[in-house]
């Protein structure tokens, strides 16, 4: 038995001794922090972990008992996942905070089936039909499935339309020409149909999209092409590891095109890799503040970055207050679920999403974007602030993210807020 597992039994075995209103509640954490997206993985899940011990430290969890945080890396393996879950399951964990596109997808009809409340880092719009009423084939009900954020499409949507304005703005002439690229996986794919029939909406020329792995290495040959496609804009699908090698190796090459990366695709962790090669990326962020940006709430989500860094040192890229801030949703939701002396259930959790509009965890003002939550629509929000990568100088050296941030060598500027229309057709697209 490993050390963790005895830990774990320890903690279950005391809590059997305790009454039922004062045991700690189980909650799973799903992590990739070994994978192919532990890139992001690792800050985004470290926001999560934080906040929930936080929450343990200061308030005690959650209606005075403790959150009994059950973390595993899967290593970003759908069947890793599946088969924790079905572990979790007979924890009775009452709630999962969640990772991948592939893996939350594949565990939909799972936790329907025993409500459970489940809270992905994956942003897969197909997970937005909470009531099953879209129509759109391969599209299932989703009422336990949550998000903190804009959907993939949606932030793809989004930054077509700064597209479309960025084009006419520069004066220039035809039609803008638009490529979607990433890997062949259901992550980087999940917004691609919405993202190319907005693009022929908005007047653009779609072009075939170029496939790249979800890892890191030679894209000499896919960014020729997209010079030879002479493509305008192209969106970047996977996350930033394999991002950087695409933005590497097209400055190599003297590719000259408007990058547009999913929200997972740049931060500013791969500014500093990437140099150069990443300035002028756009990309949507799903909190209302950046790290060092003043905010209410922010005083907050220091105190949290404390749990794993007590000297305070530690710049937080943006995974990780989004990562913080889908954390507190749960959080809320359970403190919903106990008013009045209810019991802490998956059902009454889900219903706890939905007892709030224009939802912004207590003392996280400024930080947390609102979200807002219906039975039929679990789309969060249809507000998508969009930013833009700017890396002014060497960022090779032995100079940290925080040092490079402070000295303005590396910055995120805002290019505003991008607001969508709640289109029905959207909805599960």
């Amino acid at each position: 038995m490993t050390t963790q597992r005895m830990v774990l039994g320890a903690a279950v075995a005391a809590g059997l001794a305790l009454p039922a209103a004062a045991q700690p509640i189980p909650v799973g954490h799903l992590m990739d922090n070994s994978g192919a997206t532990s890139d992001v993985g690792v800050p985004y899940g470290q926001g999560v972990a934080d906040t929930l011990a936080w929450v343990n430290n200061t308030r005690g969890g959650v209606n005075n008992r403790r959150l009994n945080v059950l973390g595993f890396d899967y290593g970003y393996q759908a069947p890793r996942a599946v088969s924790q879950y079905q572990a979790w399951s007979r924890d009775r964990v009452v709630a999962i905070q969640g990772w991948g596109t592939a893996d939350t997808e594949a565990l939909t009809r799972f936790v329907t089936r025993d409500k459970i409340p489940y809270v992905s880092g994956s942003y897969s719009a197909a997970l937005t039909d909470a009531g099953g009423k879209s129509g759109r084939q391969g599209v299932e009900a989703t009422p336990f499935n949550f998000f903190y954020g804009p959907s993939y499409s949606d932030g793809l949507r989004a930054m077509l339309r700064w597209a479309a304005d960025d084009w006419k703005a520069k004066g220039q002439q035809g039609r803008p020409k638009y490529v979607h690229m990433g890997g062949n996986h259901p992550y980087p794919n999940s917004p691609k149909e919405a993202g190319e029939a907005m693009a022929r909406d908005l007047g653009f020329e779609v072009l075939s999209p170029i496939v790249f792995a979800l890892t890191p290495g030679d894209y000499t040959s896919q960014c020729l092409t997209l010079r030879n496609q002479g493509a305008n804009y192209a969106y970047l699908g996977n996350t930033a590891g394999s991002n950087i090698s695409v933005l590497r190796a097209c400055q190599a090459a003297g590719v000259n095109v408007q990058f547009l990366g999913n929200v997972w695709g740049m931060d500013e962790n791969a500014m500093k890799a990437a140099g150069a090669a990443a300035n002028g990326v756009v990309f949507p962020v799903r909190t209302a503040a950046v790290w060092g940006q003043e905010a209410p709430g922010m005083a907050n989500i220091q105190q949290i970055s404390r749990v794993s860094d007590p000297s305070g040192n530690a710049y937080r890229p943006v995974h990780y207050l989004a990562g913080a801030c889908a954390a507190m949703l749960m959080v809320e939701a359970m403190e919903t679920a106990a008013q009045g002396g209810g019991q802490i259930t998956g059902e009454r959790i889900r219903d706890g999403f939905y007892a709030r509009k224009d939802w912004v965890p207590k003392g996280f003002e400024g930080v947390c974007a609102p979200s807002n939550f219906t039975p039929e629509d679990h789309r969060g929000t249809m507000r998508v602030p969009l930013y833009r990568a700017r890396v002014g100088g060497d960022t090779s050296g032995s100079s940290t993210v925080a040092e490079l941030m402070q000295a303005g060598t590396m910055k995120l500027e805002s290019l505003g807020i991008v607001e969508l229309e709640r289109k029905r057709e959207w909805l599960g697209w």
